[in-house]
Parts: C-alpha cells; sequence; structure tokens
C-alpha cells in the first residue's frame, strides 16, 4: 500500500481538518476503481448518483439513528414510506433496510430457525453469505447442484418440511434465476441481492412467482445505484419481524433485526427515487440489460470467444478459444471480472454501469483476440 505519505503512528499534533481532507480526498479520487468509467463492466458495483452522494454526507452531518426513533424522526419516517412504495412490488408486506445482503441473508435465515427450520438448502452457485448464515445459526447447510443453465436442480419429492430453501434471482457468477414459485419448503427465501429490481421494469415476468416467498433480499447498491451498506428485507406478512425483535430498558420500541445502530440509508433511496421516478430506473436497468444483450451477441459470433449462455438478468460469460483467459482479463482491465463454472475460468461482465459504453468494450476485447 502506498501510504508513505501518512505517519506510521498515531499523530500527537493534528493537521487540520481542511488538510486532512485535502490529503484524503486527493487520494480517493486518484487511487478508486472508476465505476462509472464508458469501458467499466466487471462487476455488480454502479457509480452512485449525484443526489444520493450528496445526501450520504448530509446524513453524517446529522448522524441519525435508527434504533432510537428520537434520534431519526425523519429517517424513520422515510424508511417506513419507503417499504410502503417497494414491498409490494414482490408481493410483500413489510420489511427494513439494513447493511448490506450479507446482514438481509442472515435475518431471513434467522426467522426461518424461529419458526421451526433446522436447515438450509441452496444452490452451490448461491452467495457465499448463505453458506455463512447457515454457519452462524447453526444450522444444517446442503448445497444442491444446478442445471446446465446455472439454475438450482431440486429433486424430486425431496422432503422440505423442516428446510429453509433459498432461491437465487440473479446469482453472482452468471445472473441465472432459479425456478421461482410454491416450493413446499417451511420457509423460502429468494436471494434477489442483484436481480430483485427487474420487477421495476419491462423484464419483470424474469422474477414470476417471486411473490410466494416467504422473505426476499435485495441489495440497493446494485441495482437501485445506492453506497454501499445498503440494502432490504422484506417479508411476505408484518407478523415476521417480530421473530428477530429484542426489546431493552433503553428502548423507547424494540430493536428489529441483527443491527443495533444503523443510518439513514432509505433517504438517498428515496431520494432517488424521486429524483427518476420508476420510468427512470426502469430505463437505466433496461438499457444494461441491452448492453449485456449487445455484448453476448458479439462474442456469440466471434470466431475465437465461446459464450457460456445468452444472459438473463445482465451478466455475460465467456472465454476465448485461442490463447489463456488468464491473459485476456489481464489486458481487459475494468472492462471484465472472472467467475468459475465446473471448476472452469470464465470471463464474466455484468451491466450495473448505465454510463459503460458497450462498443468500446467489444473493440477492447477484439484487440486482445487478434
Amino acid at each position: 500500500m502506498k501510504l508513505d505519505k501518512y505517519t506510521k503512528l498515531l499523530p500527537k499534533t493534528g493537521m487540520g481538518e481542511q488538510a486532512a481532507y485535502d490529503l484524503l480526498s486527493h487520494d480517493i479520487k486518484v487511487r478508486s476503481a472508476n465505476l462509472g468509467s464508458d469501458i467499466a463492466l466487471a462487476h455488480m458495483d454502479p457509480p452512485t448518483p449525484g443526489i444520493a452522494s450528496k445526501l450520504v454526507g448530509l446524513n453524517a452531518q446529522f448522524n441519525q439513528n435508527l434504533l432510537h426513533p428520537d434520534l431519526s424522526p425523519f429517517a424513520t419516517d422515510v424508511e417506513r414510506r419507503l417499504i410502503e412504495w417497494l414491498a409490494p412490488v414482490w408481493g410483500m408486506a413489510d420489511g427494513h433496510m439494513c447493511g448490506g445482503s450479507t446482514l438481509a441473508n442472515l435475518t431471513a435465515l434467522w426467522c426461518a430457525r424461529e419458526t421451526g427450520a433446522t436447515r438450509v438448502v441452496a444452490s452451490v452457485d448461491a452467495h457465499l453469505s448463505v453458506a455463512k448464515a447457515a454457519h452462524i445459526l447453526a444450522m444444517e447447510y446442503q448445497a444442491l447442484p444446478v442445471d446446465g443453465h446455472g439454475r438450482i436442480e431440486l429433486p424430486k419429492m425431496a422432503d422440505l418440511s423442516n428446510t429453509c430453501l433459498v432461491l437465487t434471482a440473479g446469482t453472482t457468477g452468471r445472473g441465472m434465476v432459479d425456478p421461482l414459485g410454491k416450493t413446499g419448503a417451511l420457509w423460502t427465501h429468494v436471494d434477489a441481492a442483484w436481480a430483485g429490481p427487474l420487477k421495476l421494469s419491462k423484464h419483470a415476468s424474469l422474477l414470476d412467482g417471486i411473490e410466494d416467498a416467504d422473505s426476499i433480499s435485495i441489495s440497493a447498491h446494485k441495482w437501485f445505484f445506492q453506497p454501499k451498506d445498503s440494502a432490504l428485507i422484506l417479508f411476505s406478512d408484518t407478523e415476521s419481524q417480530d421473530l428477530v425483535s429484542f426489546g431493552g430498558d433503553y428502548l423507547a420500541v424494540p430493536n428489529i433485526g441483527v443491527q443495533g445502530s444503523r443510518g439513514a440509508a432509505a433517504i438517498p433511496l428515496l431520494a432517488t427515487l424521486l429524483a427518476w421516478g420508476q420510468d427512470g430506473l426502469a430505463q437505466r436497468i433496461e438499457h444494461g440489460m441491452d448492453m449485456a444483450e449487445h455484448l453476448a451477441d458479439f462474442l456469440q459470433s466471434h470466431p475465437k470467444a465461446e459464450l457460456k449462455q445468452m444472459p438473463e438478468t445482465g451478466v455475460v460469460n465467456w472465454r476465448p478459444t485461442v490463447g489463456s483467459p488468464e491473459y485476456v482479463l489481464r489486458e481487459l482491465g475494468e472492462s471484465a471480472s472472472s467467475t468459475k463454472i465446473n471448476g472452469e475460468l470464465w470471463l464474466r461482465h455484468v451491466a450495473a454501469n448505465s454510463h459503460a459504453d458497450v462498443d468500446l468494450v467489444s473493440q477492447r476485447i477484439e484487440r486482445c483476440l487478434r
């Protein structure tokens, strides 16, 4: 790490706020990944819109704490209104925000355990947070195989009476959506961290059946374009949150979910939705889906590329048929990431950045394949 300009020990005398700001802001700008670059198409991390960035700073100034409603009168009301707006989109009735879908998944599995689930079943392509949550909760964990497209394969006549079944809507590696709908499980949770917002676009039918879930997690810092540490955990009824609520003599209302103190993440999200409207959000998501389709068409017709499958939710997987994937990955830089499918390395592009120019990305790929 290039920290030579910073003292190795905590300084006894401060340099002042402006000098510290100038020092750090320069390095943030110079040494951070440019998620809004016209060739950034590697990860599920879009750039934050200006209105959200500005409100994050204002939130920090007032330091709202949703653990105590008297310390967050406006922020608490905003989150309640946001849940009222969004929960019905997926057929849900209640929920709250938390610091990322890892915590949202943990909350959902915790609810499942409180209803009697003793094991968690998910696909081998489920996000690692699912297995992590099962481990934390001391629940048995079983990873099921996926089919040739990357969707979970449930054994016929499987007994799911004691099971929390986790389905994924937009797997991290391949962007695939597991079959949704009624499952027969004691509790069905859908990890829709990536693809959940598609329900607000013309691609909503890809998530048909999600309304049958008992809980859903969605990363607001993906296709809701929010800063990190922002996610939604939603429930199909208004009683589920009581299962994960704890009171205390110092609390005016029970603390719901895994987190205690938490900030006002709902305010930047509500502001973004007010600024864009559903149509503006849908336009950005649909543009991403179109970019992925365009890139997949280019790769499918390229004589030196092998496309794994057509993208389902804006994630493209491919590899060169000559040379090494590792070389191409290095050359593409911020235009691509990688994943393993059946133990083999594949390149991965994710259409999260609505500022990307897919033609420029295609040109970079063309140069690597010459």
